[in-house]
């Protein structure tokens, strides 16, 4: 898996979510690979995005979480949101909302955690606030 974006298929029906699974020291996520970088790949910056739930209007915008995977942590910066409310619109660039329990990270948070390349896509994680 890469970060290959996935687009909205016409016909099928998309779920949205407005909240994410309570918070506590070691949250359960699932962990995906992003590019926040206009062309590029974020290979060098540890961010990422929050489903909208734990995004929480913005509280955690430009806060650190600890990501725990792989036998290893890493600090990243929340500097977005992965909408689950909304998708399949050019403001989403036409992909389907979040599900609700993701951390959606750039490549330097996988290299971090030392996943191998091959296994990038999606993973099992624990987060928590830094």
């Amino acid at each position: 898996m890469g970060d290959e974006s996935e687009c909205c298929k016409k016909g099928k029906v998309y779920h949205t979510f407005k909240c994410s699974p309570p918070i506590s020291h070691h949250t359960k996520a699932i962990l995906t690979l992003n590019s926040f970088e206009k062309g590029g790949d974020g290979d060098n910056t540890p961010v990422l995005a929050l489903t909208t739930g734990w995004f929480n209007n913005k509280k955690r915008c430009h806060h650190n979480i600890t990501i725990f995977g792989n036998g290893r942590r890493v600090h990243a910066m929340v500097v977005d949101e992965c909408d689950s409310k909304r998708g399949c619109d050019a403001e989403h660039d036409f992909q389907p909302p979040c599900p609700n329990n993701v951390v959606d990270a750039s490549k330097a948070v996988w290299k971090a955690l030392g996943v191998p390349k091959r296994d990038w896509g999606e993973s099992d994680i624990h987060w928590s606030d830094a």
